[in-house]
Parts: structure tokens; sequence; C-alpha cells
């Protein structure tokens, strides 16, 4: 579409939906009518395709997910569907800011972290390479939470992303689905066959919201589908189970609509455990009832519902498919035991996304009992063939069946589930697959070798580069051509100019404009003035502990007495960003938090520091904000105890926008310094080997790092000695979380090797012809990390689905 026709058609839509002319219309007014302007060309493609891929009889893959952040999709859908800079310019003429119109769009609430962004990545990477591939997950009314920093405190606030319209979605009542919960379930025999009534349950209506997943440079259209939960008025469903009384029926109903008003409700306690249960069987029924329906409409036998359907599972969230899935298959279309189970772990694979047991769930067996009374019922059965199979066919592992049981101790264990339920189980990186299968489930392996795989994880260059970069995605057009974008692999031809003191030059002048941007942004919304001159050192992901934003900040500090101490010390400014959301309930993770805003606040306003140091706590990060921050970035954080992140996004996204990695030997850290070589990469601390050697022979001693290093010593008893408030409790539980439960993801032991690391970056910068050459070599590898890789690899080998287009043409 050519600029004076996009601008003939929004000029209508305005008129159309507003009554207003251009010069009138609000920034909001512009993005809907852009949106409504898109929607009609994107939903008449969404429709062709779901008619090819019904006519061509394809084989179709759903993907399972309690998160899929999005960000926002008016700037991806208008260039995936090349109308970008066309608006962009329609807009400029009509005397609106592109950027101001596209921010009236709210970040989507649907996800936390990498989990729900790899999700994302996924979806666009489906759409892309024409695969048939869709996502299914739980429209929240609210998000995770909206940050607010009060005197240096997280503060959570409702994330009410749907106070306007979403524009890209369209409801689908027609599609209602009914989940139940609770109730009883009575066996008895029909015409000789054991059946189970399941009745006095409480029903919930799962309405579907279907988003269009548009792809780029293609008129395939894929949809992700997200479930929200509404009250039945059904009067005998009122009548019979919620009682006569009005205000129990208000009760009901306020409790199915806290189904799908947040994501992760506090599981703290009891009631918080119970709802988020409720809503993982809720995303699973409503999704598999709809997939089953849409199958059956074929008028294919069940038999071959594995040659038609594959279905993901993204984490232990949604295992539920299994157990619902069974129930499908025998209660309501007559399936006996034996041929459910084939057609169940022929149809199911399973992503693991974590080696943290905390993190690999469980749930009380009561719980369960009580919610899904049916399903537990099949998941018993399931547990008692699996451990009878183990007595029977594999003897040598006898001795660990109560560690291997489904069912143990009272608990209900959702990842042994998933892997005797699936017929794929994969890590999704090189190293955190070799742990699960020598360490975390090394006796699921040697029962099931041939269910495990490699899938390391991927991001999409579409999102990361092309749109949030676009002064270093002209570069690499006007240097490499334009191929890279739709086969990603051909960013290795970078490498031929690496050296090209012109390349590098116009590599350097992109990243000052990026650091420009940023440190307006910073101020702006800040008031901190941050030197664009200056290292930028990025941390940016969900806080916990074994992420160790506590070393970067120890790491901060101990620059900051050395540069007290040594006033004239010739240094190379840095400024450490950091971008962080704690759970509410993670108190020590906010502690850290507040920690940060503590220590920047006294580093910041230090006249005798001026500008060799700069700390900066970017409040709420999201996927917009990362947009901003990782163009920028020169150093990328990636300091994870090793052994404890199983892949990571957030390293990718940075090196394919130029920024080193300063890493540990975890996740895909390792394939990163594969790629791009040792001399390309800062590595530092334990390796996964060291840190399990430490665990299993328990040596460790926090103090004896604290005893031994006076740098370490003078950092951590700032914690305790009102160095930064008059209350000298404020930090104790990050201090006694060190000495006294002795340091659990070895943050003292790696201090030493960490500080040698960032040193090394600071050298290194200073030859800006070095920075410049290693920044370009991780560009050139970054193709490697593009989720269109990923998600080829899970096509062929796990889902076996294949490319189909659609094409107007």
């Amino acid at each position: 579409m050519n600029k004076e026709t996009f601008a003939a058609q929004f000029q209508e839509e305005l008129l159309t939906t507003f009554s207003k002319q251009p010069d009138e219309a609000t920034n909001k007014e512009a993005f809907q009518a852009i949106a409504l302007l898109v929607n009609k060309e994107v939903n008449s493609n969404w429709q062709q395709t779901k008619q090819v891929h019904l006519s061509n009889d394809e084989k179709q893959m759903y993907y399972f997910s309690m998160e899929f952040l999005l960000g926002r999709l008016s700037e991806t859908n208008l260039l995936n569907h090349g109308w970008y800079d066309v608006c962009c310019e329609t807009l400029k003429e009509y005397d609106f800011n592109p950027a101001e119109v596209f921010q009236e769009e709210a970040d989507a609430g649907l996800g936390n972290g990498g989990l729900g962004r790899l999700a994302a990545c996924f979806l666009d990477s489906l759409a892309s390479l024409n695969l048939p591939g869709h996502g299914i997950g739980i429209r929240y009314k609210y998000g995770l939470f909206q940050q607010k920093m009060v005197n240096g405190y997280q503060v959570e606030l409702p994330d009410y992303w749907l106070k306007d319209d979403y524009m890209w979605e369209t409801k689908r009542s027609e599609k209602a689905i009914e989940v139940h919960f609770g109730g009883h379930v009575k066996p008895a025999y029909v015409d000789n066959k054991l059946v189970f009534e399941h009745y006095d349950y409480e029903k919930v209506l799962a309405v579907p919201y279907d988003v269009p997943i548009v792809g780029y440079a293609t008129d395939n259209v894929n949809t992700l589908r997200l479930w929200s939960a509404e009250s039945t008025n059904n009067p005998f469903h009122f009548n019979s189970v919620q009682g006569k009384d009005y205000y129990h029926y208000l009760d009901y109903k306020r409790s199915v609509e806290k189904i799908s008003e947040f994501l992760y409700p506090d599981d703290s306690s009891y009631e918080g455990k119970l709802l988020r249960l409720k809503q993982q069987y809720f995303l699973v029924s409503a999704g598999v009832q709809s997939i089953l329906n849409q199958f059956l409409k074929s008028n294919q036998p069940l038999n071959e519902l594995p040659n038609k359907i594959s279905i993901q599972i993204n984490d232990t969230h949604p295992t539920l498919v299994i157990p619902e899935l069974m129930r499908l298959l025998m209660d309501v279309h007559g399936l006996g035991w034996d041929l459910a189970w084939e057609l169940t772990t022929k149809t199911v694979a399973y992503t693991n996304h974590t080696t943290l047991s905390e993190a690999l769930e469980k749930w009380p067996e009561e719980m369960v009992r009580k919610l899904l009374p049916r399903h537990y019922l099949i998941i018993e059965e399931i547990n008692e063939r699996f451990c009878q199979d183990i007595w029977f066919n594999h003897p040598e592992l006898r001795d660990q069946i109560a560690d291997m049981a489904i069912i143990s101790y009272g608990q209900i264990h959702m990842a042994h589930l998933a892997m005797v339920g699936s017929f794929s189980v994969n890590g999704v990186a090189k190293l955190h697959t070799d742990i699960l299968k020598d360490r975390v489930m090394k006796p699921f392996y040697t029962m099931y070798p041939e269910r495990f795989s490699n899938k390391t994880n991927g991001i999409t260059h579409r999102r990361w580069l092309l749109h949030a970069n676009p002064e270093l995605a002209s570069l690499l057009n006007e240097t490499i051509g334009k191929s890279w974008i739709q086969e990603p692999k051909e960013l290795i031809n970078v490498l031929k100019y690496v050296g090209d003191s012109s390349f590098q030059s116009e590599l350097a002048r992109v990243k000052k404009k990026n650091k420009s941007r940023l440190a307006s942004y910073i101020n702006h919304k800040h008031g901190i003035l941050v030197d664009e001159n200056s290292i930028f050192d990025v941390h940016i992901k969900r806080l916990h502990g074994y992420k160790r934003q506590l070393l970067n900040v120890f790491h901060i500090l101990h620059l900051y007495h050395l540069y007290r101490e040594n006033p004239s010390m010739n240094c190379t400014p840095r400024t450490f960003i950091f971008g962080a959301k704690a759970a509410p309930s993670y108190h020590f993770a906010k502690h850290v938090i507040k920690l940060i805003t503590t220590v920047a606040d006294k580093i910041n306003h230090d006249p005798a520091i001026k500008d060799k140091l700069k700390v900066v706590f970017l409040e709420n990060y999201s996927v917009s904000l990362a947009e901003k921050i990782i163009p920028a970035s020169d150093v990328s954080e990636q300091i994870s105890t090793a052994s404890k992140e199983a892949s990571g996004t957030g390293n990718m996204k940075l090196m394919m926008n130029g920024a080193l990695t300063l890493g540990t030997q975890d996740g895909a850290n390792v394939e990163i310094g594969a790629a791009v070589g040792s001399d390309n990469i800062f590595t530092f601390g334990l390796t996964a080997d060291e840190v399990f050697e430490y665990q299993q022979s328990e040596k460790y001693k926090a103090r004896d790092y604290y005893n031994s290093d006076f740098r370490l010593r003078n950092v951590i008893d700032q914690l305790i000695n009102q160095s930064f408030t008059q209350d000298d409790v404020e930090f104790k539980d990050i201090y006694y979380s060190l000495l006294f439960n002795n340091d659990e993801y070895f943050v003292l032991r790696d201090f030493d090797s960490y500080v040698e690391a960032q040193q090394l970056i600071e050298q290194t910068y200073r030859d800006q012809s070095s920075w410049l050459k290693k920044s370009a070599t991780n560009i050139a590898h970054s193709g490697k990390f593009s989720s269109d890789h990923t998600i080829m690899e899970y096509a062929n080998e796990i889902w076996n689905i294949s490319s189909s287009q659609y094409s107007k043409a």
C-alpha cells in the first residue's frame, strides 16, 4: 500500500469512527483508527488462513502457556504487513508523533518474564514460517502488577491493561466452553462397562477471545486464543448448587471472575494455591475441549488424533492437559484406558524450563481430590500403572520408586506427570538438557531416553532487531543486504566487516544514538543525568536470588569505595541500569530492590563521584521498556549461579544488538560463548559441576570469603552498620542470607572472579576498535539464536508439522 492510499483510508477511518478530521483527532483516536484499518486486512487473511488449514487437512500444533508476553502489537503488525513506513509518514504528515501514537497501546498484561516472552517469540516465528501453530492462554483482566517505586520500595498496583478496548482481539461468545470444578464422582457399570458420573459440580463458562498473530511478509495469520472466566446464568445450576440466596450467587460470581483476573495469584496461602490450581485447570479444560471440538468436525476417527494434533505444554503449569485429555477420551467419547493413554502420550509434549526444585510444581493431594475429583482418580491410576512398570520392567530403578512416583508424600508432582504422559521432553539449552538427563531427571531419562531432546530457546529477530533497533537494521541492510530478515542465519555475513573501520564507525554512531535516546528517557522519567559516553551496563530480568542482582550491587559498592578512596583514579565512566520486578510475596527480592535504589540514591548524589558512576533502577520493566534499553546496552549482565538458569533469552536479545555478554557458564551463555569465541564474551565464576560439587560436599563456607576478602567485608558490613539508613535492620535479611544461611547462590564465592571480569571489560572498552569488533562479532553470530531456527527444530523433530502458505497471489 502506498502512502496516498494509506492516508486516505486513515482519514476515512477517523471520520467514520470518531467523526473527526486528522487535525482534530487525539493520539488515542489515531492509534485506534490505525488498528481498525490494519484489522480489516488482517481479518480477511485470518479467515482465509483458517480455510486453507481446514481444506488441506493439516496437522495443527497448540502451544499451552500460562504466559504470552506480547508487548504492543501495533508496530509489529504494521511492520510484518509492510505498512510501517507509510503509516509513520502519514502520521507525520498530519502532525502526529508516531512514537506517541503507538504508545497509546498498553502492553498486554499476559505474562511476567522470559517464559511469556519466549511464547510470544514462538508465535511470531510460527506465523512467519507459515506453520500451523497456535497459542492457548488466559485473558487476564489484570497483568502481573504495575511496579511503582515509593521511597525506594517496590509497590504493586493493579495493571488494568484492559481499561480501553484491546484492539486486536475478537470475542467468540458462541464458542464458549463449560469447565467444571469440585463435586463428586460416582462409578457405575453401564452395559458391562465402567463409567464415572460427575455431579454437584460448579460450572464456569470459558469464553474465548482470539488474537490474530501476523507473520512477517506473509498473508498467513495464526491464532492466540485467550480464555476469560464468566459465571453461568443457568437457573438450575443457581438453585441446586449455589442455593437460592442472592448473596450466595454474588459470591459464586465473584469466585468465577477471580479465575482469569490476575496472572499468578499469591500462592503463599491455601486459598492462593487453590486459585492458581483453578486457573491452570480452567486453561487446560477450555483449551483441550475446544481442540477436540474442532478435530471432531473433520469427521475423522479419534485414532487419528496424534496425526492431526500436537499439544506442547510450556513448563509444568498446563500439565493437567494429560488427565483432561484422558477424561474426555474415556468419559465423553467412550474409549478404553489403553487406547486413550496411547493417544494422549502420542499427542502431548512437554518443555521443561527449570532445574530449581521449588519451581517444579507440586500440588497437595487432597486439594486436587476435592477440586478435580475425576482427574484425581485418573492421576492415581496413571501413577499406579507407572510404578508397576518400574517394578516389573526396570528393576534397576525399584529403589527410586518413591522419588519417581507422580503421587508421593501427599503431593502430586506435575513434572513427573508431564514426563510420564508425554512423548517428548525437552530442555531449552544444551547445558540445561544435560543437567536434566544427568541429574534432575536422571531416573526418567534412564527409563525414557528416546523422549529427551534439547531445543535451545530463541528470540524473534524481527521484534528485537528490525523493530527495536531500526538504525542498526538499516546499517545491516546497507552492509549485507536484507536477506537476514527472513533468513537470520545470513547475519553471519557481518563477519566480513567486523574489522572494517567505516563499518565500525557506523556501528558506533548507531550505538551512540540509541544511548542518547535512552539517556533522555532516564532524565525525563527519573531526573537522572547519565553520560551517554559511559559504559551502559544493563541487568534486566526478573528479580530472583539465583539471578544475582546482589552480586552486581556488591561490585558497584566496591567501585564506589574505590573511587572515593582514589579520587584521581583514571577510570571509564559507568552507568549501571537495572530493570526488574519482584514477586509480591518474595520479600528477599524486594529487599534487594530497596538496596539497589538506596545505593543509587547515595552514589548519584555524591559530588565526590561526579560522573564516574551512575546507578539507575527503571521502574515497571516491560517489553516496551526493554525495546528502549536493549539497543543502547554495551554490557549484558547474565550472571546467574551456574546450573540455575535454564537458558535465558535476554542474553540473546542483547548480543543481537551488539552488547557483550558478562556471564557465568550457565544456560545459553555457554552456547553464546561457543558461537562467538572466548575473546568475544566475558565469562567468570563457578561452573555447573563446581556448584554441584559444593552442594553435595557441603564444604562451602560463606564466612571464609567474608573474612578473607576486605572488599567483601567492607561491602557486607554496610548492610547493617547504618551506612545507608538510620535503620540498621533494613537489609538484615540480605546479611543473614549470606552469612548465616551460607549464601545459597554463591555470591561471595564468585565475587572476586566477577570483579576481575569487570576490570577486563573496562580495559577492553578503552580500545574502541577492539570493542566494536567484538560487538559486530556478536551481532554476526546472533542469527543462530533466532526463534525461527528453534521453531523449525520443534516443527521437524517434535510436532511433525509443515509449512502451508495462503497467498492472495
